[in-house]
């Protein structure tokens, strides 16, 4: 049995997906039609064979994740606290790149290659923890922050992390209020 919401697999008879916490509707036989006029028996319809292969549902995409560095989100109120999300990448430099860059620092100015392999780390982790968000029924991560470590002369570890959150928007009562506190 899959979860409609996030697709994942979960075990027959399960009314909660434990990953997203959404309802689970379970399969339900087809009702035969009413007739008041009964009709002689036929033969059944051919039915298809039956693979071994289990199928997959398609990957649904995962609903936008709200991403903030403050702590809370101006207009939202937080209705669910999820707890730590994170996501984590390593890169390695290659030794082409070690050595481009090494003569490019003789002569000073901005690396290309470090700061492209970086950015892409950086949207990777962030793109992970996200989908652990989504994973846990989140649509939004608070006090999201970066950290990251050298591994060993080629090799850095890139961490995001931050709090995921369920938000809703607020009231337009509550909205006014926001503003004229401001």
């Amino acid at each position: 049995m899959f979860c409609t919401n996030c697709g994942k697999q979960v075990a027959d008879g399960s009314t909660f997906c434990p990953y997203c916490g959404s309802p689970l509707r379970p399969a339900s036989p087809p009702s035969a039609p009413a007739s008041s006029v009964t009709s002689a028996p036929s033969t059944p319809p051919p039915q298809a064979p039956v693979s071994s292969v289990p199928t997959v549902p398609p990957v649904q995409p995962r609903p936008p994740i709200l991403l903030l560095t403050s702590n809370y989100a101006p207009g939202y109120k937080i209705d669910k606290l999820l707890g730590i999300v994170y996501g984590i990448t390593l890169r390695s430099r290659g030794i082409g790149g070690n050595i481009i860059a090494g003569l490019r620092t003789t002569g000073g100015g901005d690396i290309n290659q470090y700061t492209e392999m970086a950015h892409q780390a950086r949207q990777q982790a962030l793109d992970r923890m996200a989908d652990q968000a989504s994973s846990v029924g989140g649509n939004a991560v608070l006090s999201v922050m970066f950290d990251s470590t050298e591994m060993g002369t080629t090799m850095d570890e890139i961490i995001a992390f931050g709090t995921a959150v369920v938000l809703s928007p607020l009231d337009g009562d509550a909205q006014r209020e926001l503003v004229r506190l401001s």
